[in-house]
This record gives C-alpha cells, structure tokens and sequence, in this order.
C-alpha cells in the first residue's frame, strides 16, 4: 500500500493527546463536613454521571479519528498498469474517432492508469487525440508538455466523435512538434486497430506511423475485442433479386475487419419512437469483410424501422439512419401474357428495375385497384378495355399516378374502342378517356434499321422541370423506335424526356389529384436499350419516389441538420458548428466536424447523413510499434473515499450514543435517538451502496436465471400462474416471459383475477396441470415431439387452453387447421409440423358475436403488435369441456405487444396503430384470461332477451 499525502499520517502521533483529552477529569472535591448534606446521601439519582466515558465510546472515538486520519492521507492500493516505456516527457495519442466508441470506457481506465503511472514518476505529458474536435476542427491548438494531472483532466474532456481519425493532420502536428525541438521519451498510441478507410489510407497511415517513429520508441494499445463495425445502405452488389426482394429484407451492409474466427453480430431495427421492431442475428464467415443485413419484416413494418444498430457496439459507425428514400414503395404491375418471360417479358426489365427498392405487386387491374398502391405500371396492351380504363382514371383522379409504356398496341391505336372513338378529337384529347397525356400519331416512327435512312437517336440531358434532372444521361443509350405524340404548342410543358432531335420519350400530365406518365418506348429491349441501363433504374425509382411525394431536392439547395449524431450513435441537438450540405453532395461527403452524421432538411425531403455512406472497406491498421494488449492490467485502487465514509459512520455512531448518555430529559432522548437511529440507518445503506457499486466490476457477474421446471411447480399450485412453451430461442423466450408478464399485471390491476409470475415450460417435462393457459410462440425452426404431444392434448382434454401464435406470419382464410398457409413457408411449415398430432376441432373465424369478444372488454379487433391479423377459435358445437376452445390460433404477435421491461415500460411498436392497438391487445388478452378462467359461462347472456320474454309471457 503507498500514500498519496503520506505527511498527514504524522496525526497518528496525536492519539495519545485525544485518550488524555478523553480521560480527562475535573478536580475533586474537597471534604466539607455539612450536616444536611446526610439527607441527601438518603436520595437515589435516576442515573449517574460519568466522570469519563465508557471505554468502548472511547474506542470508537479513536477508530474514527484514525480513520479520518489515514482516509486523508490518501491510502492506495497499487494495480498493474500499462508498461511505461522511456525516460522524459510522455506523448500519448489516443484514437478518439468513431471506430473507439464502443470499448471508450476500457479505453479511458488503461489511459488514467498509464497518466497515474506517468505522475507516480514526475513525467510531463502531451496528450494527443487523432480525431478533430468540434471546437477546434482544424486541430490548431498548441501541444505543450503538462503535469500528469493536467493531462487527466484533458482525457476527462475527451470524448469519441462521430467521424474519421484525422491521421493526415495530426502527422502534420506531430512533425510541427519535432521542427519544434521538443524532446520526446517515448510514444503510446492508443488505437483502435483500424485502419484509414478510403483509397489513400495506406499512404496515410504509413505517414502518420513515420512521423510517430520519429519521435521516439512507439508502444501501441490494443484492445482484444476492437474489431471495427460500419453499417451502410445496401449497394446494388447485394441487393436481392427482384424475386426475394421482400423476403429477404436486405436493408443495409455490414463492414467490418476480416479475422480468423466467425463471429455473430446483432442487428437491432428501431422505429421513430425509439421501439424495436425487429432483431435478427447476422453470421459473418472468417474471412469475410462485408455481409449483407438481411431483416426480413412485412412491408408496413419495413417502411417504419428509422435506424439500425449493432447490439453492444454503440457508436455513429454502427448506427445507419433512413430517411424517405429508403422506404419501400408499393407498385403494381398489370400482368399480360408474356410478363415474366425472361429477356423479352414485358414485365422482365421492370421487375428487376424495381424490385430491390419497392413493394412489387402483380396481377390484373381489378385486382391491384383493390390494394394501396402508389403508382400503377401499364404495359402496352393491358388498358384496351373502356371499362377497365375508366375505372383507372378514377383511381388516378384520386392521387394515384399510372405509368405507361408504348408498344405495337398503343403504336395502332388499338386503345380506341370504336372508329368513332378515333376520329373523335375531343375523346383523343380527353387524358380521362384515353389515360394518354398527349395525343399520339397513329404509327411508330422508325430511327434504324435495314430499311431505314435514320440512326437511332440517344438521349438529350434532363431539364429542369424534370424528375429526372440531375441523372447523367450515358451516351450509349439509344432508341430505335419510338411512339411520336402529336405537335402541340403545350408538348414541351407535358415533356419530361427528350431524344436528341427534341422528340419527347417521356410525357406527362395531371388528372385530378394524380398523374398519368408515358415512356413512348415499350419496357423491353425491343425498341431501345434503354432498359438495359442503369438510367432505367434511376428514372422509375424517381417516378415512384415523385408519386410518394418524396421528390428529390435540387443539387443547389442545402439542406440544414435537424438532428446530428454523438460519437456513441445517440441522436441529439446540432452542435453550433454544423453546417447545411447540399443536397448533391449526400453519399459522398464522408461526416465531419461541419458536417456531422445526422438528419438534414424538412421532413418532406430529409436526408440522411451516415458513415457507412463513403465507408466501403475496413482493413486492419499495420502495426505501429510494439503491440501492448491492456487486458490483465489493473488501475490503482484508492481507499481514501472508503476510509473517510467510515470514520464518518463512526462519527454518526458516537453523535447517536452521546444523546443518549447525556441526561436530556426522556421525550427529547426517544425523539432524538429514533432520528439518529434513522439517520445513522440511511447513512450506512448508503455508503454500503456506493461500496458494493464501486467493487460491482471486479465480481463476476450472476448468471441470469429462467423459471426452471424444477422450481416453476411448487409456484405454480400456490397461486394461479400463466405459462409459456421454451422454444430454446433465448430472446423469443424473453419476449414471452416478458409478455406474458406485462398481461398478468394488466389483468391483477384490472380484474380480480391474481396472477402470479409467469412460468417457461417444456411440455412432456413439466406437469402442466397447474396452468389455465399456455402461450406457445411457433418458430421456423419448430421439431415435432411425439412427448410434447402427448403432453398437450391430454392438458387440453382437462380444460387447458393454448394460444398458438406464428408471431406475424399471416393464416390463410381457411377455417380447416391442416390447410393453414402464410407468408413464410418456414414458419408455416412448422406450424403444420408441430400441430400435426394435436386434437384441433373444425376452426371459424373469431368475430365479434364469439363469447371470447365480450368475456370481459367487448372487443370487434383482436390485434396484437400487428392489426389486421385473423384470429381462430374452435367452430360452435365442436368443441368439449362446455364447448370451450382448447386453442386460440392467430398471428397478431401478442406478446410483443403486451413485453413490458423490468421499469414497467413496453419495448416494441405496435403497428399500425399505437397506444389504441397496444390496449386492444392488453384487452385480448383480459378476455383470454378471463375465457381460460371461467369458461363460457358469458355466452348465457345471449338467451337473456328471449329468457326475459318467455318471463313475461
């Protein structure tokens, strides 16, 4: 043990004074023969004065003195800090960039262990940190050598930043330092392993490692588990195929620093209000440096997710933020005879164009009219009915946009349905009639060919009233044929596209609230190659984008930041120097002091600002100097504060035991000995608090603990206890837990119902008897397990209930158990799978004339964290146990939506609804209970009107 201010244990040597101080007596009295002092003698006192004080209040007065004493003078109880390499004035640089956030705090303990090292040997130090500050981004302030102390206090203000490491300018610091003639003794780098990403970055690191080795000796501090993780958009590399583009809900990419070994990282999606709607594990190979992150979810539920994050590696690089360009749009596709035949399918090129970035539907106009679209895709052909045009342009008329494309139909006028139609000008021009936005020469124009004197024409650069102003035009692109609109003097207003003659290529026009739009080339190869190119991708991804009302901002305007992020990736205020960015220059404009990554513009046209934006590689930085691991190495521990809380303590015990010595008179001395006693309670709680607090990271942590079957019964038969099936998946397991312990609360606080906690179980092991309801989440990976089986039908023969729940995954309307289908072939595989053997009765449809609708809230939904899910019940008549039903099948997700953590407060979104759809399903689940319970005993209420009037009669 060593003593930072070892001169105060000098007070030790006055002890002896503060025993004689204690002891001290008063004079003794002198004999004095008094005659009536003998009636005195006769007087009993109530108590007795002492002349000194006890020996054991005396003792603990010596203790708390020596306390305070020794707490002062600093004791310290060595660690093993970090080697301290040289002689002379320390440099320390410290990678404070975006890449050091998550293991900061690691981080910061290793640096004050080494500054507390450096003090101990009256070194000087210069601190340097590798990423520019906020208040001083060019990194212009003076380094000059300062007291180890000093230097602790500049770490203290240190904190990550949410951009690159600046090696370039601080190589250019450090050899300021040496033109300066500073001697050096050595060098710790802290760093964060990483190396400088962008296509110099080799040259950069070997520059700043240069100008770091001429300084002196270099040790370098790395951190074991310091693996670097980006989050970006996904790229068209590996963007899924317009086939799986919904299933397999490719949102972003992970880069990260190739190792040896696989790893596992968890991705957490978040919607606007901070609530998680999805988590999925993403596997990254040895090897491997990019993977794409795949989370699939339901359109709705996609559009919402505002923010990805890595679970346990918070920083700006591991948060990707989404703005409107990202959400999927919906889109329908009319279906003709040779839609999807590969390369000359009318539907092929669209298909592909689109489907990474919007919500595909195909089928027949009737069909798609019925669904929420955005924008409706008419190939050539598909619109040739009067009727199914009409009913078109009212759908247009009421916001929606239809885009067309020209062919051999459109190119013969076979869009009219009569000759009088034809010759009409006012049907021609009528956009209602013909759902053209300009009226059309009644042949193709051919540009090329054998036949032909003409070359096909390319492209003519994008106005500015345009959508499509901004794409570059490729010169490549060109049109062989075309469908020709007629002269007008209003056609360049309706032109949005022009071939190089001046030809239109895409026109345009308002009908109603909507808008219809017409490529005068068909989708497919035939006519040009435009739909070969990328420009094809960009025009129908503006088009759908200006239909959504997210039109693009033009490339001059600057955007201001609402909403920046910190270096752990939490979302704040602006600081005062961020500047706007113009709208052109988001994707490549790497974050930095002026321009931090955050949220920029309105809300009708935000854009976001991410690292993973310029990031597209990680690799590891090339080792600096001798390569230091802190793991192993311990701070100093002071045991000042714990030696002056003591001494103090004991202080508070003499106070209490002094009031009750001294002869106050006996109301004093309860009140205030109960107030010591109260305060002297308070005092060691708290001190045993912060005691237990300050030692919490050197024990080892408790393992977190599940109801398990063995001790989960005994709970179970003394009070009433909902249970949930374990499917071996630690966080649909917690979900459920979690669930169901935020529904039996609800129903304690609501009803007379007691519930207790609520119990996991693995049917076949446990004995189910004790409960009235099991809640059994159906995963992908689902088994079948004959001993399961068994368990549940003879726990639903004895009036048990299940709900089974697909958790998203919509049923079929079937009303027959072996015909349920879903969206996700797994999961409905493993429905089948798992219920195969179960005595399921004939199912219905659960509807708001069921018992279950009004066996406590009277409910007409049954939603759970998703609306609109069917819910199904055992058909009327068929079931047993007093025609209650032994199952409740749905995939509403009802434990999401009921979760609550150990505050009280819900984890996850409910969609689409909110706080309204969170309490329907609390009350679904009220009235579940409740149905389990008491069985259908409401269901007598129906008869009640007609039992009062036979009452009557």
């Amino acid at each position: 043990m060593i003593f930072q201010s070892p001169a105060l244990l000098a007070a030790l040597a006055s002890l002896p004074a503060i025993w004689w101080l204690l002891r001290a007596r008063p004079p003794s009295p002198r004999a004095q023969i008094f005659p009536p002092v003998s009636l005195l003698a006769r007087l009993t006192p109530n108590h007795d004065d002492a002349a000194t004080p006890p020996f054991w209040l005396l003792l603990l007065r010596l203790a708390a003195a020596a306390l305070l004493i020794l707490g002062l003078s600093g004791p310290t109880i060595p660690g093993e800090p970090l080697p301290l390499p040289g002689n002379g004035t320390l440099l320390l640089v410290i990678d404070n960039d975006m890449m050091a956030a998550p293991d900061w705090n690691e981080r910061n303990a290793s640096a004050h262990a080494l500054l507390d090292a450096a003090g101990k040997s009256g070194r000087r130090v210069i601190l340097l940190p590798t990423a520019s500050n906020e208040n001083d981004p060019s990194g212009a302030e003076a380094l000059r050598p300062v007291s180890a102390e000093q230097a602790s206090h500049q770490l203290d203000a240190l904190r990550p930043l949410p951009w690159s490491a600046e090696r370039h300018q601080t190589s250019a610091r450090l050899q300021t330092l040496r033109a300066d003639g500073t001697a050096i003794g050595a060098v710790v780098y802290f760093s964060t392993g990483v190396a400088t990403p962008g296509g110099n970055g080799a040259v950069t690191d070997r520059e700043f490692a240069s100008a770091m080795q001429a300084l002196g000796s270099v040790q370098e501090v790395r951190f074991a588990d310091s693996n670097g993780f980006v989050l970006g958009r996904a790229t068209s590399d590996n963007a899924p195929s317009p086939d799986t583009a919904t299933s397999s809900g490719v949102m972003a990419r992970l880069i990260t620093v190739p190792t040896d070994a696989p790893r596992h990282i968890r991705i957490r999606a978040h919607s606007e209000d901070g609530g998680t709607l999805a988590l999925t594990e993403i596997a990254l190979p040895a090897g491997s440096g990019e993977v794409p992150v795949s989370i699939p979810l339901p359109t709705v539920m996609r559009n919402r997710v505002d923010m990805l994050t890595i679970d346990g590696h918070a920083s700006a690089a591991t948060t990707l933020l989404l703005d409107e360009g990202d959400r999927l749009r919906p889109v329908g596709l009319i279906a003709s005879g040779t839609g999807d035949t590969p390369l000359v399918g009318t539907l092929f090129y669209l298909k592909r164009a689109l489907g990474p970035t919007s919500d595909l539907h195909t089928g027949s106009s009737a069909s798609l009219r019925s669904q929420p679209l955005s924008v409706l895709i008419a190939p050539d052909g598909t619109l040739a009915d009067i009727e199914t045009r009409r009913k078109i342009a009212d759908w247009v008329r009421q916001g929606g946009t239809l885009i067309r494309f020209a062919g051999r139909t459109l190119a013969g006028s076979e869009d009219s349905t009569t000759d009088a139609d034809t010759q009409n000008p006012a049907v021609l021009s009528d956009p209602g009639s013909t759902l053209l936005p300009v009226p059309l020469m009644p042949a193709a124009r051919q540009l090329g060919g054998t036949m032909s004197w003409g070359k096909p024409q390319s492209l003519a650069d994008f106005s500015d009233n345009s959508p499509f102003h901004g794409l570059e035009v490729p010169k490549d692109v060109t049109v062989s044929r075309q469908v020709l609109a007629q002269p007008s003097a209003d056609l360049s207003v309706h032109s949005w596209a022009r071939l190089a003659d001046g030809t239109p290529l895409v026109t345009h026009t308002q009908l109603g609230k909507g808008e219809i739009v017409l490529f005068h080339v068909t989708p497919t190869a035939d006519w040009s190659n435009l739909p070969l190119s990328g420009l094809f991708v960009s025009m129908l991804t503006r088009l759908v984008e200006h239909a959504s009302g997210v039109d693009m901002p033009s490339d001059n305007v600057i955007l201001s930041p609402v909403l920046t992020l910190d270096g752990e990736g939490t979302l704040g205020q602006p600081s005062p120097m961020a500047r706007g960015l113009a709208s052109s220059k988001f994707g490549d404009t790497p974050p930095s002091p002026e321009h931090p990554p955050g949220l920029y513009g309105s809300r009708a046209a935000r854009r976001a600002l991410n690292v993973g934006d310029t990031v597209h590689s990680l690799s590891a930085l090339v080792p600096t100097g001798a390569v230091t691991n802190p793991a192993g190495h311990r701070p100093d521990r002071r045991l000042g504060p714990d030696l002056l809380a003591l001494g103090l303590l004991l202080l508070a015990c003499d106070t209490v035991a002094t009031i009750f010595l001294r002869g106050f008179s006996l109301p004093f001395r309860r009140r205030a000995g109960r107030a010591a006693l109260h305060a002297m309670t308070a005092t060691g709680l708290l001190l045993g608090g912060l005691t237990v607090s300050a030692h919490a990271q050197d024990a080892p942590a408790a393992p977190t603990t599940e109801a398990s079957p063995g001790n989960a019964v005994p709970g179970a038969a003394l009070e009433t206890r909902l249970a949930y099936v374990m499917t071996d998946d630690a966080e649909v397991d917690t979900v459920s837990r979690e669930g169901l312990q935020g529904l039996s609360d609800y129903v304690n606080t609501r009803t007379s119902a007691v519930l207790g906690h609520p119990d996991g179980v693995h049917p076949g092991k446990d004995d189910l008897a004790y409960y009235p309801l099991l809640y059994w989440p159906i995963t992908p990976n689902a088994k079948a397990d004959p001993v399961m089986t068994t368990a549940l039908t003879t726990f639903m023969a004895r009036g048990g209930m299940i709900i089974i729940d697909t958790q998203g995954v919509d049923t079929a309307t079937s009303t027959d158990a072996d015909t349920l289908a879903g969206e996700a072939p797994g999961s409905t595989a493993a429905l089948r799978r798992v219920t195969a053997g179960l005595p399921i009765p004939p199912l219905m449809h659960l509807d708001d004339h069921h018992v279950l609708s009004h066996t406590f809230y009277l409910l007409h939904d049954f939603s759970g964290r998703y609306a609109g899910q069917p819910v199904w019940v055992a058909r009327e008549g068929e079931a047993e146990n007093d025609d209650v039903s032994p199952v409740i099948i749905g995939s509403a997700d009802w434990a999401h939506a009921w979760a609550i953590d150990p505050n009280g407060d819900t984890r996850f979104a409910v969609l689409p609804g909110g706080d309204e759809q969170r309490r329907i399903a609390y009350r679904f689940g009220v009235n579940a209970v409740i149905y389990a319970l008491t069985g259908n005993y409401k269901a007598d209420q129906v008869h009640v009107p007609a039992i009062l009037k036979r009452l009557g009669q």
